[in-house]
Formats: C-alpha cells, sequence, structure tokens
C-alpha cells in the first residue's frame, strides 16, 4: 500500500509528469520517422539530461521509450514503411486498411492496443518481477537456439500465401546477415575487400530501404488511384471492439512480456510472434490476414509496447538489458551511480520512479496518439508524384542518420532497388528483414552450443519444453497448410 501511494505521489509531481509527457511526445514523432529509431534517441537524452536531476531524467527517457515504440506505427500504416523494426508487423494488416480507406481507424486502434500492452507490461514489471526474471534466467544457448528457430519459422505467417517466396527471401536475409566480421572467430565473410562491410549490414538500414524506398518506387511505378479516407468524427473506438478481441490481447500481451524479458530478443521479434499467435489461433476473422484484418493489427500492437515492461525486468531485477534500449538505460545508470543487480531491492526508489514514468508515458501516449491521427491522415492526401519523391529523400536522411555514414544510404539504395523487384513480382519483402534478424541469434547460440557440447550437457531446464513447442508449431503448421488446399 505504501508504494502505490508513493506511485501517486510521484504522478503529480511536475518534475515527473512535464518531462514524461515531453518524452512520449518527442517518441510518438521520432518513431514515426525511418531512420531514427528508438536507440538513437534515447542515447541522445541520456547526454543531455547527464546533467539533470534524477526524477526529470528518468521521466523523459520513460517517455521516449514508450512513445518510439507506438511511433513506427503511423509511417507503417500509412505508407506501409515502419518507423522502427518493431512495427514491421503492424503493416501487413494496417497498410492494407489505409489502403481500404481506413487509415484514421488503424491508427486510433493501433494508439489504442499500444496503450493497453504497456499498461499491461507495466504490472507484469510491478508485481511479477522476480517471477519473470527467475524464468528467463533459466534459458540456455540452445534454448535461444530453438527460440530463434521457432521464431524461423514466422516466415509462414509473414509471406502471406507465398511459401516457397518466402523461404527465399528468409535465405536471402540469413546470407545478407552474415556478411562481415564474425565476432566469434574474427574472420570476414562475404566482404569482398570492401572494408565498409566489414561491420556487417545493419537491418534498420535494410528496413529503411526494403520497405520505404523499395515501397516508394513501386508506387511510382505503378498507376493506382488515390484512395478517399474515412475521417470518423469519433476518434475512440467502441468498447465492443476491445471487449471482443480481449483474449487476443492477453495473448498477446503475455506474448510481448515473456519475449521482451529474454535478453536479445526486443519488440520486433514480440510483434512477429504476436501476428503468428494470432494467425495460429484466430478462427472467425471477417477479414483474411494480410488484406485489413483487424487482429492483425491489434496482436503485433499490444505486443511490442506489452515488451517495454518485459524488458525492464531483467535489466531491473538480473542487471542484464532486455533489448537495445534498456541496454542504453543501463548505461545511464550505471553513470548516475547506481551499480546494483536488483533495483527493486537496492533503490527501491528509482523502482518506483520508473513505475510512475512508465504509467504517465501510457496516459500521454494515449492523449498525443489520438490527438494527432487528422493530420496524419491528410498524408495521403499528398499526390504519389510529390508524396514519394519526399519519402525517397527522407529514406536517404533516414538512413545516414543510423550511423552518419554516406556509405548507409548507397547500402539502402540498394535494398530499395531489392525491395522494388520483389515488389514487381510479387515476392512478400518482410522475410528478408526476419532473416537479417534472426541470424544473429542463430548463428551465436549454435556456435554456442557447439563449443558447450564438448564441455558438458547443454540442455537447460526448459529444453524439453522449447523442443516440443517447436515439434507442436511444425504439425499444426502442415495441418493448416493442408486445410488451406483442400
Amino acid at each position: 500500500m505504501q508504494d502505490l501511494i508513493s506511485v501517486l505521489q510521484l504522478l503529480i509531481r511536475p518534475e515527473v509528469l512535464f518531462p514524461a509527457a515531453l518524452g512520449t511526445f518527442l517518441g510518438v514523432y521520432i518513431g514515426a520517422i525511418p531512420g531514427l529509431s528508438g536507440t538513437m534517441a534515447v542515447s541522445l537524452l541520456v547526454s543531455l539530461t547527464y546533467t539533470w536531476s534524477e526524477m526529470p531524467a528518468i521521466a523523459l527517457i520513460m517517455g521516449v521509450f514508450v512513445g518510439v515504440v507506438y511511433g513506427g506505427s503511423r509511417s507503417a500504416i500509412l505508407l506501409n514503411i515502419p518507423g522502427a523494426p518493431a512495427a514491421v508487423a503492424t503493416g501487413f494488416d494496417g497498410y492494407p486498411l489505409a489502403q481500404k480507406g481506413k487509415a484514421a481507424e488503424a491508427m486510433w486502434l493501433a494508439c489504442i492496443q499500444s496503450f493497453i500492452g504497456t499498461i499491461l507490461g507495466i504490472l507484469a514489471l510491478a508485481f511479477l518481477t522476480p517471477q519473470i526474471a527467475k524464468v528467463s534466467s533459466l534459458f540456455r544457448s540452445v534454448d535461444y537456439l530453438l527460440l530463434g528457430v521457432l521464431a524461423l519459422l514466422l516466415v509462414g505467417s509473414v509471406s502471406r500465401g507465398h511459401m516457397t517466396k518466402g523461404l527465399l527471401g528468409a535465405a536471402i536475409g540469413l546470407f545478407l546477415g552474415c556478411v562481415g566480421n564474425t565476432s566469434q572467430f574474427s574472420v570476414n565473410r562475404f566482404t569482398f575487400g570492401v572494408r565498409y562491410l566489414d561491420g556487417g549490414i545493419g537491418f534498420i538500414v535494410a528496413m529503411i530501404g526494403l520497405f520505404g524506398a523499395g515501397e516508394a518506387l513501386y508506387q511510382l511505378s505503378i498507376d493506382a488511384p488515390a484512395v478517399e479516407q474515412n475521417v470518423p468524427k469519433r476518434i475512440v473506438p467502441p468498447i465492443r471492439t476491445v471487449w471482443k478481441h480481449l483474449p487476443l490481447m492477453l495473448l498477446s500481451s503475455v506474448l510481448g512480456i515473456f519475449v521482451g524479458a529474454l535478453p536479445g530478443a526486443g519488440g520486433d521479434m514480440a510483434a512477429l510472434l504476436g501476428y503468428d499467435a494470432a494467425k495460429r489461433t484466430v478462427r472467425k476473422n471477417e477479414v483474411p490476414f494480410g488484406q485489413g484484418a483487424i487482429e492483425g493489427l491489434i496482436a503485433p500492437e499490444t505486443a511490442n509496447n506489452a515488451a517495454i515492461g518485459g524488458a525492464l525486468i531483467p535489466m531491473l531485477s538480473l542487471g542484464v538489458p532486455g533489448d537495445a534500449i534498456t541496454a542504453v538505460l543501463l548505461g545511464a545508470l550505471s553513470m548516475r551511480g547506481v551499480s546494483h543487480l536488483s533495483l527493486q531491492n537496492a533503490r527501491p526508489d528509482l523502482f518506483l520512479l520508473i513505475l510512475a514514468a512508465l504509467i504517465l508515458a501510457a496516459l500521454f501516449l494515449l492523449l498525443f496518439g489520438l490527438t494527432g491521427i487528422r493530420l496524419f491522415v491528410r498524408v495521403l492526401r499528398i499526390p504519389k508524384g510529390l508524396l514519394m519523391p519526399i519519402i525517397l529523400v527522407l529514406c536517404m536522411v533516414g538512413a545516414y542518420a543510423v550511423n552518419a555514414n554516406v556509405y548507409d544510404v548507397l547500402l539502402m539504395t540498394g535494398f530499395g532497388f531489392l525491395g522494388f523487384v520483389m515488389k514487381r513480382f510479387d515476392y512478400p519483402v518482410a522475410p528478408v528483414v526476419l532473416g537479417l534478424i534472426l541470424r544473429n541469434l542463430l548463428e551465436t547460440n549454435a556456435i554456442r552450443v557447439v563449443l558447450l557440447s564438448t564441455s558438458g550437457s547443454v540442455f537447460g531446464a526448459l529444453t524439453p519444453f522449447l523442443a516440443a513447442l517447436l515439434v507442436l508449431s511444425v504439425v499444426l503448421g502442415r495441418i493448416r497448410s493442408r486445410k488451406e488446399h483442400v
């Protein structure tokens, strides 16, 4: 009870309230710009707020963290260009909804689901941190490898009925992910003497090219009439829509929290797993997945925001970051002299401050997310001949902003042409990004498993469960595939 009172008192303190509002606002609009990632925004703010006192600095950073995860959905829905990797799955059904004149409805639904996912993630962080952290600590290298293989099976979900083409795309992504210097053996692979490629191919640059430049080039190549957008007067969705999909929200949130709590997984994998779970569990959706299904928007948007609370759990309890942003946060806390592994016990005041800042960020997310919808929808009224060149310029700026390297712009351009060719010949683009994302998880843990197998058992307590889940997923996938072809 005392902790609850302390959190409520923090919610109304100006040094927490106003920085959280500013951070959420910045995060929502930074996240909507491809290339300006949450990690980049938080890193910049850590340096800018180093001289600030603890309360406003933490509140501002938490606000950006929450806002930027949702912000990426806006460009994914409007233009099929994810603002962040966690929004890739949002575009699968969000963009078809926009093509049907329902961009405003898709954006307010994404906002509501992001709010719900964030709140459920905060509740897990507040009440289940020790339990989830204990399960997370049981994961061994072989378990991460099995998780990576499970995630690779998502190719079937993101291929939109083109399994063979999707597998080819995933293979291309895995191959491109192998380019560069291996951290395990310090050997350059497939660089052909180009020193720029020694560091590998960043999937954010690839994502900007494949989804951003590729989509812009494709739109310029086709003669499609502009879609008249329906902007409803009432932005708040009916309660029955939320209530109808409550089981899917809860399932997606649980997945997001759990995947977020696994070091190295993050919101992008959580969103993809949430989308795949929706396809496997939803049986009576009015619109097929990939063609504007509401369920295909609800699942990833709930999962990626629930992963925020999940990613903070190992950071605050074990001192292990759940994703790139929490790694930056952990470094920021270390600079402030916070080095104990369990903040919940060692610094309960800081733990409660983080909870209060997250709650405020979720509330401001709802406010800023709903109020800017009409303005964003007007983007679709801009003629394609003017809008697409602007998008191409923004893609170049975004690619350069990732590492401040002009070679990233050239690489993005190459991925742009690859994305354009794939779209022209009806090849799904998402599997390429999926392969790029999963390559490090798969390869790193496969090497660890081989090395550990020479010194003893590599299996952990969760290995049989994950292996059974993998087999079950393959079997159910085969059954569903046969039913679809009957």
